[in-house]
């Protein structure tokens, strides 16, 4: 769940004022955007094609080709749709859509991401959870996570589900 958020967290913004970017464009990429609001990059699976960001309201969507799901070790299983939205503000990432985490048997839609320090919470509406920053240093990829040949990091491997009693 934790890395979902990622939530999460994928970025792109609607209005007459808002602008679209795709990866062959010189601008920014939807992860380090997301680094200049103050998240790590782990919280979008890699694969983001474009985002656009409302700049004025914090309002932006990020697009993948396909949706994208994966499970992590021990842990949750996450889907991201093909578009995510919601909104975003220096540590904080609120009203998200477009991100589940299936937590026991039940899909449950991540609706907030918030930095606290060293720690990140994401919050399902009727509980939350809080993982370690560290967890997040890298993007976990569709179909495989972190068990891909090419991922570096085995994050959340042994991990409990803090999702199963509320805080």
């Amino acid at each position: 769940m934790s890395h979902l958020t990622i939530i999460i967290v994928s970025i792109i913004f609607l209005s007459p004022l808002a602008f679209a970017v795709t990866a062959e464009s010189d601008t920014p990429t939807a992860y380090s955007l997301l680094q200049s609001y103050n998240f790590p990059v782990g919280i979008l699976p890699k694969g983001v094609v474009a985002y656009d960001l409302d700049t004025t309201t914090g309002k932006f969507h990020a697009y993948f080709n396909n949706s994208c799901s994966f499970s992590l070790v021990g842990s949750y299983q996450l889907n991201y749709k093909s578009t995510i939205s919601g909104y975003i503000s220096e540590n904080k990432l609120k009203k998200l859509t477009g991100v589940k985490v299936k937590v026991l048997f039940l899909w449950l839609n991540i609706v907030e991401v918030i930095r606290n320090g060293d720690e990140m919470e994401f919050s399902v509406g009727i509980t939350s959870a809080n993982f370690a920053i560290q967890e997040f240093l890298e993007s976990p990829q569709c179909g495989c996570g972190f068990e891909c040949k090419d991922s570096k990091l085995g994050s959340f491997a042994g991990r409990n589900t803090p999702f199963v009693s509320s805080s």
